[in-house]
């Protein structure tokens, strides 16, 4: 059997068809177009569904389940309750998309089906427990606890970006204060820096943008950092040391075998790992004992459609 892994994006559909192993056998994707509001949208799920499965010579009746990430929260009755970035709220996506496909649907997070893939063929792989962590616009999470996902007894165990680092910290967009991805994002490391240069416009930051504030983003930050800038270091400094601290929460809660790292801030590669290890290993609470191995994610952008896809499985 195969199954069909949807992933939804605010700017596009990605859609696969996938194996028992969690190989892709043929992909494509659409804009999302979100304007149109919800129906319109699944229902292009359900066509490019139908598509990928005829493009790859199989048929509907190969197919044992689909699976869709989405970036927000549903219920067990395929309801997506919330996606603050769609402007969704309580729409059905399973039954719509049934009207299509007549197949058993199941609906997580996006970032909690990132962490299914990468525990079923990416980093994680083999690995009962592990927790996949997305560094990007804000800090998404996923934990796998013997090759299951946990999401807890209400859907929202694995919102691991909003526990908090500090307690009288920044305020979050969720309200509450202190959350981790307002110190370990990709937009935390982009405020801090156009902060910073207020006051220090000579800083590499600013050149690396070229001269344009609104253009300052992650990667001009840690660019500079490799090239010594003093400002860059610091700031970059101080974001290994909230992801760190927010790692050795995780340890110490969940003590997974494997933490993998994914989003556009992984990007950085080793000058991400290096200095992290270096700072979980000051931070962590049990010295003389293993502990979880940090890892770069390896699956990229095909995360959400093969970790959709195990869903089903």
């Amino acid at each position: 059997m195969v199954y069909i892994g949807v992933d939804l994006g605010g700017t596009n559909i990605a859609v696969g068809l996938v194996s028992e192993e969690g190989k892709i056998l043929h992909k494509d994707s659409v804009p999302t177009l979100l304007e149109r509001g919800p129906e319109p949208v699944i229902r292009d799920m359900g066509t490019l569904s139908l598509k990928v499965i005829k493009d790859a010579g199989y048929s509907v009746d190969d197919v044992k389940a689909i699976g869709v990430g989405v970036p927000g929260l549903a219920n067990a009755d395929g309801v997506v309750i919330f996606c603050p970035n769609l402007k969704w709220h309580m729409v059905p996506l399973r039954k719509i998309m049934q009207e299509i496909i007549n197949k058993p649907v199941f609906i997580d997070n996006d970032a909690t089906v990132a962490a299914l893939a990468e525990s079923v063929a990416g980093a994680s792989a083999g690995v009962p427990n592990s927790v996949f962590l997305t560094l990007g616009t804000g800090v998404g999470g996923g934990i796998v606890i013997n090759h299951k996902i946990y999401s807890g007894s209400h859907g929202v165990g694995s919102e691991l970006g909003h526990m908090s680092v500090k307690y009288d910290g920044r305020q979050c967009t969720c309200g509450a204060y202190g959350c981790w991805e307002q110190y370990s994002s990709a937009t935390a490391l982009i405020r801090n820096a156009k902060e910073a240069i207020e006051g220090h416009p000579e800083s590499l930051i600013l050149a690396e943008a070229g001269g344009d504030v609104e253009k300052i983003d992650a990667r001009c930050v840690i660019d500079a950092s490799r090239k010594g800038d003093p400002i860059a270091c610091k700031i970059y400094g101080e974001y290994i040391h909230y992801l760190a601290v927010g790692i050795v929460n995780i340890i110490n809660s969940i003590d997974p075998e494997v933490i993998a790292i994914g989003g556009g801030v992984s990007n950085a590669g080793e000058y991400l790992m290096e200095p992290l290890r270096e700072e979980v290993k000051k931070l962590i609470f049990y010295k003389d004992l293993p502990y979880a191995r940090i890892e770069l994610a390896t699956l990229k952008n095909d995360a959400g459609i093969i970790g959709s896809a195990m869903l089903g499985k």
